[in-house]
């Protein structure tokens, strides 16, 4: 008995005018959509999920901002054990970029909740200070999302926070976990999921560069 054959061709390719047709339709779509936003607004970004890449896509936002000009702040919860490499590469920003590694690891590391909550509480300090500031128009709270789903910060008390900060302020907070109210109260929220993973799937270790 003949077994019927699997067409994988591809479709084939639209003619020029009906490319152009279909362009044009979605230019229209796109300008009515542009046509329909009437303000600015600071915005509350989350970058949560298993996947790798939230603090790096955080971490583009903020060299996107330097780059316009705008004063910028970096508070980082977990990390601060050891010199990230990213404080080295935006040092020559000067005072454009506060930038604070307040963590001391992670907690299988540190094997000490109340130190971990007291250094969470300490960078969560330093990181209000920032959004309350007007000067300051992006602050990354990288690894925030982690010492929330520990219980080194409350959900109420960064919520409380955020309602604090100038209308024109965006304020990124990453991590994976990130809680149900957080996500509801963010303007945009990217989860990153995980597909491949070098360590956990093929055991290579962390590499510079690409991890730290």
């Amino acid at each position: 008995m003949e077994t019927e054959k699997t067409n994988h061709a591809s479709p084939p390719a639209p003619s020029a005018d009906a490319h152009r047709q279909r362009m044009a339709r979605r230019k229209e779509i796109q300008d009515q959509r542009i046509a329909a936003t009437t303000a600015d607004k600071g915005l509350i970004i989350v970058h949560t999920g298993p996947g790798k890449g939230k603090t790096t896509a955080a971490l583009g936002m903020v060299l996107r901002s330097l780059g316009h000009g705008y004063r910028v702040a970096l508070v980082q919860f977990i990390k601060g054990a050891w010199e990230p490499a990213e404080k080295r590469a935006f040092a020559h920003w000067g005072e454009q970029l506060a930038f604070h590694a307040m963590g001391e690891g992670f907690s299988w590391i540190t094997q000490d909740r109340e130190r971990d909550i007291a250094a969470a509480q300490k960078a969560w300090e330093t990181a209000l200070r920032y959004i309350v500031n007007s000067d300051c128009r992006l602050i990354l709270l990288d690894e925030i999302n982690v010492a929330l789903r520990h219980g080194y910060l409350t959900v109420q008390q960064v919520l409380d926070g955020l309602a604090e900060k100038p209308a024109l302020t965006h304020v990124i907070l990453t991590g994976r976990g990130a809680p149900p109210e957080l996500i509801a109260r963010a303007d945009l929220v990217t989860e990153m999921t995980a597909v491949k993973h070098p360590f956990k799937d093929q055991r290579i270790r962390a590499q510079p560069g690409i991890e730290y």
